[in-house]
């Protein structure tokens, strides 16, 4: 545990570190990004000076990495550019910052750079400023929780003569010729550039007198029997491009015997009504085989058209009638008979986008103070005008949306919500809407003292789900409350004896008919609960097995898979940052017990976490990602022990509560390490391997540090319940997962 001394120190930090990130955000509210006027951002349309030099960030879909950054200039004025757009590939829409860290004395201070730059944004993500560079290092990242791997470093050196000259680029064209000076067969094109000042930055390449523009990393091989032209040139770090050179070759068939042309064919593909005829696009794909001296071209031709190169799939959107013809030739000259397919492109019927119109009514007797006494009836309309209503639902209190069926009768005591949607037969959806109001006990009577809190949906015995509601009772106790399945008991059979006399109760005032009655007895007995090490007041919510993974939903990038020991462990060959959530049930005060392994591969450590207190994600139509409602409305316990990159190692309370790798009792890599996140009230307290490594209290005022613009704020982040994950942060992360359980407090 932190002594007082240390936690005075850690709150002198935060209050100086949130003092910093005030500052920081409040320019951030002005697009500009910046705090002081080393540098003055502005946007890119506002016809900036020229500068002595121009350093570019570029961000795209990529959570571990700028798609590109300098990494060195030289001192004096400089124009930084930071673009996250469409442009340079970002179609997610994700918000990105370029950070200079002022924060640490390693490095240069004196540029404290912090621009936001978002697709949608007024400048469509593109940003500039203007700084002056001294020489030094200095360090920049991204701020996005989650992504510490988002940085790098920039060198910065003294002035002193500039580079203007363009790098030298030469190429050499190598293979077998004949007689004639062709090549037979193939031709290998490599390319070589040298500069002596800022040094060579890249090389590039163009097949043909048109061809696009590509980077060059390996030597380039051409088999297309025929004439060819190679373009090439090469740019210095300095932004020297060399004058376009290029190399003229001719490849010829070997000597063969072959006299067989190749064989063809083409599919036409695409969505297709009741007559056959392809909506809004049809798809040609051809193919050629040749056993012989092999495929040297095919080509196609759309109705009486010229003859065009086959390079991909060819798509048809004019409506009306088409032929495309098509042939191949191989490298002896052979050359197939042309052939064709024929279809028809109509207009795609109008289509239905408009979701239903929803509406819903409240319905009971009410007191002086507008709570609805006993009970509440909730009925919900929905109407759509073109496809027609297909279903509608509703969700209780943040539970799982459920098939609407008839008025939602509510008469628990308390603060209650509805939320409800509904779909057409289009498949277009309405956005979720909600009425909340408040519940009170009749007649004055108290509230019920029922044994348990427990307001599933459904009742539940230790892990096993009857499917039968977990309707309120006429002790105004709910089922699940009843049967006390979280109770420490002593013995299987007490438990049995138990839940018998509780079903035997309720089947005989009618409020369980004699199937539920069976259900519910039966998985007691396959519960398992009052046996030897069940007694621990914890419940297994990921036991090792198939059937209890698939409670748990994933969403976002990336993915877990299940391993014969009973462990999951984050996907490497699926991308992306994403969560595994348990959806079947919010946890209040409570003690979430794991344990968790770091399988990084080669030299590296895992960055993964467990999210705590977060609602229901789909929740939130808001955020196109579903796994950032983890993010900005809960809390995540980091697990990280790296000893670069991000600030926030392990045990840390992710952008709230730093615990340095010195604080995190870091073991060998590849070692399971138990973990208990313990939270009360708004008091959290996280354990690793037995020893209390961080305590943290959600109290007012705290936010991101540092900022964050899409921060929702304190309230947002405040909750007395929600739902748990864990987090998979990218291919190169691999974490595992095993053993997790919850006790309510």
């Amino acid at each position: 545990m932190r002594s007082p001394t240390r936690r005075t120190t850690r709150a002198r930090r935060s209050i100086r570190r949130r003092r910093l990130c005030t500052a920081l955000f409040a320019s951030l509210l002005m697009v500009l990004g910046l705090t002081s006027t080393a540098a003055v951002a502005r946007p890119d349309n506002t016809g900036l000076s020229a500068r002595a030099q121009t350093l570019t960030w570029t961000a795209d879909n990529d959570i571990s990495k700028y798609k590109s950054a300098p990494t060195t200039a030289v001192a004096g004025p400089t124009t930084i550019v930071f673009e996250n757009s469409e442009a340079t590939g970002n179609t997610t829409g994700m918000p990105h910052t370029l950070t200079f860290d002022v924060s640490d004395p390693e490095y240069n201070n004196d540029v404290p750079l912090n621009i936001l730059a978002n697709p949608n944004d007024d400048q469509g993500g593109k940003h500039t400023a203007e700084v002056t560079l001294t020489p030094g290092r200095y360090r920049y990242h991204c701020t996005i929780p989650g992504h510490g791997a988002m940085q790098g470093i920039l060198v910065v050196t003294e002035g002193g003569g500039e580079d203007t000259t363009a790098p030298e680029v030469d190429a050499k064209v190598e293979g077998q010729t004949n007689a004639d000076g062709a090549y037979v067969g193939s031709a290998t094109v490599a390319l070589t550039a040298t500069d002596e000042g800022s040094g060579v930055d890249r090389i590039e390449y163009a097949i043909g007198a048109d061809g696009a523009w590509q980077p060059y990393t390996a030597p380039v091989v051409v088999d297309q029997v025929g004439s060819h032209k190679i373009r090439y040139r090469a740019a210095d770090k300095a932004g020297n491009v060399a004058t376009e050179k290029s190399a003229d070759f001719k490849v010829v068939a070997p000597d063969t015997d072959d006299k067989t042309p190749p064989e063809t064919s083409a599919t036409v593909t695409g969505e297709k009504n009741d007559q056959g005829q392809y909506l809004a696009m049809a798809t040609v794909t051809v193919t050629a085989s040749d056993t012989g001296s092999g495929v040297n071209t095919i080509e196609y031709a759309v109705g009486d058209g010229a003859w065009t190169t086959y390079s991909a799939p060819v798509m048809v959107h004019e409506t009306g009638a088409h032929k495309v013809r098509y042939r191949a030739a191989d490298k002896a000259g052979n050359q197939a008979a042309e052939k064709s397919v024929e279809f028809t492109v109509v207009d795609p019927p109008v289509q239905d986008k408009t979701p239903p119109e929803t509406s819903a009514k409240v319905e009971g007797t009410k007191n002086s103070d507008g709570a609805y006494v006993g009970k509440a009836k909730v009925t919900v309309t929905a109407t759509d005008a073109d496809s027609g209503v297909d279903k509608v639902e509703y969700s209780l209190d943040g539970g799982p949306y459920l098939a609407y069926e008839a008025p939602v009768t509510v008469d628990r005591a308390g603060r209650h919500t509805v939320a409800y949607r509904a779909s057409d037969k289009a498949g277009n959806t309405a956005p979720a809407k909600d009425v909340s109001f408040t519940v009170a006990q009749g007649g004055g009577v108290p509230a019920p003292n029922c044994p348990e809190f427990d307001e599933r949906l459904t009742v539940i015995v230790g892990t096993v789900d009857t499917g039968i509601p977990n309707r309120v009772t006429n002790s105004r106790c709910r089922v699940n409350e009843l049967i006390e399945d979280e109770k420490e008991w002593t013995s299987h059979a007490l438990f049995l004896k138990h839940v018998k006399t509780v079903t035997d109760r309720l089947k005989k005032d009618g409020e369980i008919d004699k199937r539920e009655y069976n259900k519910i007895n039966r998985a007691a007995k396959q519960s398992g609960i009052g046996k030897p090490g069940q007694t621990d007041g914890y419940r297994k919510i990921f036991d090792g097995t198939q059937a209890s993974l698939d409670k748990w939903e994933q969403v976002g990038g990336g993915e877990f898979g299940l391993n014969e020991d009973g462990s999951i462990t984050s996907s490497t060959s699926v991308e992306g940052m994403g969560m595994l959530w348990f959806p079947e049930r919010k946890y209040g005060d409570f003690s979430l017990k794991l344990q968790w392994r770091d399988d990084a591969p080669g030299n590296g450590n895992a960055n993964g976490g467990v999210f705590v207190r977060f609602p229901q994600v789909h929740d939130h139509p808001e955020e196109s990602r579903p796994e950032w409602v983890a993010i900005k409305y809960g809390h995540e316990i980091q697990a990280l022990d790296r000893p670069d990159g991000d600030m926030y190692k392990t045990g840390s309370v992710y952008g709230f509560d730093r615990v340095g790798l010195a604080g995190a009792g870091v073991t060998p890599k590849g070692t399971w390490n138990d973990y208990e996140i313990r939270v009360v009230d708004q008091h959290y307290s996280v354990y690793r391997n037995g020893v209390l490594i961080n305590e943290f209290d959600n109290t007012g005022g705290q936010a991101f540090t540092p900022p964050r613009s899409d921060d929702p704020g304190t309230d947002g982040r405040r909750y007395a319940s929600g739902y748990v994950g864990v987090q998979v942060h990218g291919v190169t992360d691999v974490i595992s997962y095993r053993d997790i359980r919850v006790k309510e407090l």
